[in-house]
């Protein structure tokens, strides 16, 4: 990656963080967690930029926009909805489960 790619990744990801910070407060905690989450469960596609957690946020703003709660738009069970949005990513356990998988065969 070239330092005009990562000075343009920075920028976004600035923009990115004060959309976030606009949301009611308690869209920014659910945001906080459902980031927490991803980072965790690691869809391989977070490492391409921040479209998912855009478009995470612009759900949200239009959430807010319509007056309902958080929760009203996630639904109460927040790693259900987060499980729902990359359900068909490749997550970085599926690479694992591959290596492994790989490294057996080889043995065979």
């Amino acid at each position: 990656m070239d330092i005009k790619k990562m000075i343009e990744g920075k920028k976004e990801w600035r923009v990115h963080v004060s959309r976030v910070k606009s949301l009611p407060e308690d869209y920014q905690i659910v945001y906080k967690e459902i980031q927490k989450y991803l980072f965790k469960v690691g869809p391989v596609e977070l490492n391409d930029g921040i479209g998912l957690l855009s478009e995470i946020t612009t759900f949200f703003e239009e959430g807010a926009a319509e007056g309902k709660g958080v929760l009203e738009v996630t639904g109460t069970d927040v790693a259900a909805f987060c499980d729902a949005l990359i359900k068909d990513s490749k997550t970085y356990a599926d690479l694992y489960q591959e290596s492994i998988n790989q490294k057996a065969d080889k043995k065979k």
